[in-house]
């Protein structure tokens, strides 16, 4: 595994790595790395099964705890890059965190958070997953969690308004404390630096900043109160005082406390009595007053009434709070006094992750639906990164010749240039206004063609960066496939709703030939490899392959008739020979001169599926419906190596009989 292009964030916790110079970011089930300073991205090489939404990198960048939707826990190394250990948990948690001291990370799930020990040199542990405390104080599920800078304390909020502050150890003056003041979800919450005050943010924009009572060094540690000991020169077995169990007349009874009132010595256990209470009176429990409320959320709802804030990261050397909206706009604040200091909209779809680097000047914030990626500098207001994906399926893709760039093409009708040596994507086109299809290089790479079903192929020059060509047909044809000679003087496009292949002159932009005659959607085209050759083939659901020659014949073709449906057709590298993928699973070979089949590839037996436990139908019943081709896999083996020939060709095959049992055989080179 090399890369993972084409998407840079899908859901979950965006995080920068403790430099401050990288981006973490969850791609599906995947995780990604965005080097800002050397502008390259990097892909973890481990995937999970479902995909990854909550991560957290421990203060000292080496390992990387990360949670999938199923519950399953990795925690990953960060320098070797491979996963040290899984844990599985029952339910899906909300929220990882690492304390500061990198010894102890916090998952909340359900009502409860629950402390792991962080294997590693701070702990000098490396058992995996060692809980060692579980606090089940909300009453609703858990949303949020922060520790505070020494890492003593642990704020935990909910879906019940509330927030928990929680203690890993025991002190003398601290019990675990609610802090109220909400009327809806605690989004997030934060401590200050140096300090215990805490701020706690809601989804209704509401910001109360809480001060504490008492310093940091003003916690005790708790003692277990000390027992009382035996008096050491006591003869008797059970210590029993005599005075008092002799029953003493109302005349001794007077005597005694009349005796008592005179002393003025008060016995040993009460003076112990009275110095404990005095202690508990000396003794400050920590607490907290509300000294602000804020309602940010105002300055949003004179643009968007339903808006809701979803996201917040807080800085706590410069002390700037940056929260995001449901309608994608973010705004960033100067606590404790909620200055406003800028704010900007990115897009009209909400703001899924905000995180703020250890400098606090960049600001990296992701939009899920958008499956976009921004890191934006905020004091010089500039993009540090700008990346997007396809926002929805995408269909084509093509490389460059020397396979130094890489262009799709999805369902959203943006065609895209990723550069495969960094990992972004470096070019997007908008003019098309449906989806794209096929895409494809030029052999001299100065521009990039795409078909799309709005009817239309458009050329891009790749020096100025604008669509030059655009090229039509006389009548609106949604196009499927795209190719382009080797002179790159001519380009066919076939039609999906019309079945006919449309030839054009890339120099003078104008239609040369209507190429009539197939009876189903054109699946694919190819022209001949040859540069002396304007051989075209044409594949299509008709049960056809077609041989063209339209610059010297016109529309004189040569039908070669198949078995089924035409999925794909691709030209042996000399280009005296094409195959072509059947819906039926074969690779079938012809010769094009003669238009003679010279040999075939059954591979139906090779795209079998195993058996989901979902499943009704056995996997030999299943095995029948599912043997069709990919075409872009096809056209890959196809330019790889001569599969007639046998060269670059697997010879082993494993056969699997009905008491499965499997044996390996050689594999006839046909």
């Amino acid at each position: 595994f090399s890369n993972l292009l084409g998407t840079v964030y899908r859901k979950g916790d965006l995080h920068f790595t403790p430099d401050g110079s990288s981006v973490i970011s969850p791609v599906g089930n995947r995780i990604t790395i965005f080097d800002l300073k050397n502008n390259k991205s990097m892909t973890l090489p481990v995937e999970s099964r479902f995909n990854y939404t909550t991560i957290d990198v421990s203060p000292n960048g080496n390992i990387l705890v990360a949670i999938n939707t199923d519950g399953e826990a990795h925690i990953i190394s960060l320098i070797s890059k491979v996963i040290l250990h899984k844990y599985r948990f029952k339910g899906r948690p909300k929220r990882v965190k690492f304390s500061p001291d990198g010894k102890h990370f916090a998952v909340c799930k359900g009502g409860g958070v629950f402390i792991f020990n962080a294997p590693g040199l701070q702990t000098g542990d490396y058992n995996p997953f060692i809980m060692e405390h579980a606090f089940h104080g909300a009453t609703a599920e858990t949303t949020c969690v922060s520790w505070s800078f020494d890492s003593k304390l642990l704020a935990v909020g909910s879906k019940d308004t509330t927030v928990k502050i929680y203690s890993l150890q025991k002190w003398a003056n601290f019990r675990w404390i609610t802090l109220g003041g909400h009327s809806d979800v605690i989004v997030a919450c934060f401590f200050e630096a140096k300090q215990y005050d805490i701020y706690t943010i809601s989804k209704n924009g509401r910001v109360c900043v809480w001060e504490c009572t008492l310093e940091p060094d003003d916690l005790i540690e708790w003692e277990p109160p000390s027992k009382k000991e035996k008096p050491k020169d006591s003869d008797s077995e059970d210590d029993i005082d005599i005075d008092k169990i002799i029953e003493k007349t109302e005349r001794q009874k007077a005597y005694a406390e009349k005796k008592l009132l005179d002393s003025d010595d008060l016995p040993q256990n009460n003076i112990e009595e009275v110095s404990m209470k005095e202690k508990d009176k000396k003794i400050k429990l920590l607490g907290y007053k509300k000294q602000a409320t804020f309602y940010l959320a105002d300055e949003v709802h004179k643009q968007s009434k339903d808006a809701k804030l979803t996201t917040a990261a807080y800085h706590q050397d410069t002390h700037i709070l940056v929260i995001g909206f449901s309608n994608g706009s973010f705004f960033l604040y100067e606590m404790p006094h909620a200055n406003l200091i800028h704010s900007l909209s990115i897009s009209r779809l909400r703001i899924s992750s905000i995180a703020l680097n250890s400098t606090g000047d960049w600001i990296a914030i992701g939009c899920s639906h958008a499956g976009q990626l921004l890191v934006w500098e905020w004091q010089s207001e500039t993009y540090a990164m700008k990346q997007q994906g396809h926002r929805t399926n995408m269909n084509c893709l093509a490389y460059s010749p020397d396979g130094q760039y890489i262009i799709t093409g999805g369902d959203d009708g943006k065609v895209k240039l990723w550069n495969t040596l960094t990992g972004f994507c470096t070019l997007t086109f908008h003019e098309h206004t449906s989806s794209i299809s096929s895409v494809l290089f030029s052999h001299n790479r100065k521009f990039v063609a795409s078909a799309s079903l709005d009817g239309t192929v458009r050329a891009y020059d790749l020096a100025r960066y604008r669509n030059f060509r655009t090229l039509t047909s006389p009548r609106p044809v949604q196009f499927s496939c795209l190719a382009i000679d080797a002179s790159d003087e001519f380009i066919a496009a076939g039609g999906q709703d019309f079945f006919d292949v449309y030839l054009w002159s890339m120099k003078l932009g104008t239609l040369l030939e209507i190429l009539s005659g197939h009876e189903g959607p054109i699946a694919s085209l190819a022209f001949n490899p040859n540069p002396a050759s304007t051989e075209l083939v044409s594949a299509s659901w008709d049960k056809t392959l077609k041989i063209w020659n339209a610059i010297e014949n016109g529309s004189a073709h040569e039908t070669v008739r198949l078995i089924a449906d035409a999925l794909c057709v691709t030209y042996k590298p000399n280009g005296e020979e094409v195959a072509v993928a059947t819906l039926d699973g074969q690779i079938t070979f012809f010769e094009c001169k003669t238009a003679r089949q010279t040999g075939f590839i059954e591979g139906r037996t090779d795209l079998g599926a195993g058996r989901s436990k979902t499943d009704l139908i056995t996997a030999k019943k299943n095995l029948q419906s599912k043997c069709d081709f990919n075409q872009y896999t096809m056209s890959y083996i196809l330019r790889i190596g001569d599969l007639k020939s046998g060269k670059n060709a697997s010879k082993l095959s494993i056969k699997i009989d009905d008491e499965s049992d499997f044996s390996i055989e050689e594999m006839d080179t046909d």
